[in-house]
C-alpha cells in the first residue's frame, strides 16, 4: 500500500510537537494549526505579504499554517510565524521591523497560544 501524508521529516516532526503541546496545555490553537499543516501541499495555505498588512494591526502576533510569499508591504511592525517564508517575504517584513519566526519558535515563546492569530 502506498504511504500518504507529509513526506517532510521536518514537517512530520511539527505536527506531532503540535499535537502534543496540545493535548498537554490543552490549546486547541495548536491542535488546529496541526490540522492545516498536515493538509496537502496544493490545499496548504499561501499568504501575501501585502495581505497580512491588510488584516492585521500594528505589534500583533499572527501565525500561517503555510507560507508566507513576498508580493506586496508591509507598512507596520507585526510578528508572523510560518512553516516557510519566500526571501523577499522575510525581508519585507524585516525591513518594516517586523519579525518573521518559525512555528516552533512562536510555540516556545507563546504555549498557551494566547493573543496570536492564524491567517490565510
Amino acid at each position: 500500500m502506498k504511504r500518504t501524508g507529509a513526506s517532510n521529516e521536518n514537517l512530520v516532526q511539527l505536527i506531532q510537537e503540535l499535537r502534543k503541546h496540545a493535548a498537554l496545555s490543552k490549546a486547541g490553537l495548536w491542535s488546529r494549526i496541526a490540522d492545516d499543516l498536515c493538509k496537502p501541499t496544493r490545499v496548504r495555505r499561501a499568504v501575501n505579504v501585502s495581505n497580512l498588512n491588510r488584516f492585521t494591526a500594528a505589534n500583533e502576533i499572527v501565525v500561517v499554517p503555510g507560507k508566507v510569499l513576498g508580493s506586496g508591504a508591509v507598512d507596520h511592525v507585526v510578528t508572523v510565524a510560518a512553516f516557510a517564508f519566500s526571501d523577499g517575504a522575510r525581508q519585507r517584513i524585516t525591513d518594516a521591523k517586523g519579525k518573521t519566526l518559525t512555528i516552533q519558535e512562536l510555540l516556545k515563546l507563546h504555549p498557551q497560544g494566547k493573543n496570536v492569530r492564524i491567517i490565510g
